[in-house]
């Protein structure tokens, strides 16, 4: 008799509306079905999944998880701290799902449960902030602080709009850093409104104003760096230059990289995957080629 192989199923029951409530039995039918003995277990509280990947048992052939971009997030890091890298699988079941958008895997939460167990392993770029890993961006500035600040009830309520309303209040006092950007292919200086560096096509739900030529696997970010404006019209020409996904270089720098560093004048508050990353006055942004296999 054939061996089953064995899959560990980590889910965020209250991402996304709690859907997963009504699909989970479908889920664990459609691994079971695909041949696997299952262990599942629901988070807790926050990084519950980091403790829960990083010391799972090296006999696993696969992991799932299924949550928002947090919990994916919280996967990925407790995967990067072990020895024994094992294949995760994405049920994406949050409100915006940067990462899964990206990789087209699918919003339906049975059909990216069948693709967990049916599609290839896809080798892909993960990145570190300091001593902290994360997916596909690493942000500050304005819109930065809205994932984590809007309410749970109103983002399950309104979805991407949650983030646009959030975002829009900010418009109306936008705060500067100043900082020194230092890259192999950029060395810059001044007062900044907003960054990031990305591994993503979308971000905060829109498509990125640099994501059509996007590789996850070709070992560098995308960075973005917008400067501050000096009066309301260059405001309004930054606004129209990112809803039309174009680079506006009078305000913009805008460069492909595998290491950086940002330092500025005080601490900064980052997001890491949409999750409130701390506060930094420098940080040190590497990518890690191929880090780890995601299946899609």
């Amino acid at each position: 008799m054939e061996e089953r192989k064995k899959l560990y199923f980590i889910y965020n029951p209250h991402s996304g509306r709690e859907q997963i409530r009504t699909k989970l039995y479908h889920i664990l039918q459609i691994f079971s079905d695909a041949g696997y003995d299952l262990a599942v277990c629901p988070t807790r509280e926050k990084k519950d999944a980091v403790r829960r990947i990083e010391l799972l048992p090296d006999d696993y052939d696969l992991v799932v998880c299924s949550g928002g971009d947090g919990t994916i997030d919280e996967v990925v890091q407790g995967m990067m701290r072990r020895e024994v890298k094992i294949p995760i699988g994405y049920i994406p079941s949050g409100t915006v799902n940067d990462f899964a958008r990206s990789l087209k895997i699918p919003r339906d939460m049975l059909k990216a449960a069948r693709l967990a167990v049916e599609g290839t392993d896809f080798p892909c770029d993960m990145g570190t902030f300091n001593e902290e890993h994360f997916v596909y961006i690493a942000a500050f500035g304005i819109f930065t602080d809205v994932a984590y600040s809007t309410n749970q009830n109103i983002k399950n309520v309104l979805g991407h709009m949650a983030y646009l309303l959030e975002g829009m209040k900010r418009l109306t006092n936008v705060p500067s850093c100043h900082m020194h950007i230092c890259s192999r292919e950029l060395e810059a200086e001044g007062d900044f409104i907003f960054g990031m560096i990305t591994n993503s096509r979308s971000v905060g739900g829109f498509k990125s104003i640099i994501g059509r030529k996007v590789q996850f696997d070709d070992g560098v970010f995308e960075a973005t760096f917008i400067k501050m404006p000096k009066n309301a019209l260059e405001l309004q020409e930054i606004l129209g230059a990112i809803l039309g996904k174009e680079i506006d270089s009078r305000y913009m720098y805008s460069f492909r990289t595998a290491e950086l560093c940002v330092e500025a004048d005080s601490a900064v508050p980052w997001t890491l995957d949409g999750e409130y990353g701390g506060e930094w006055s420098r940080a040190v942004i590497r990518n890690h080629q191929k880090a780890l296999k995601i299946r899609c």
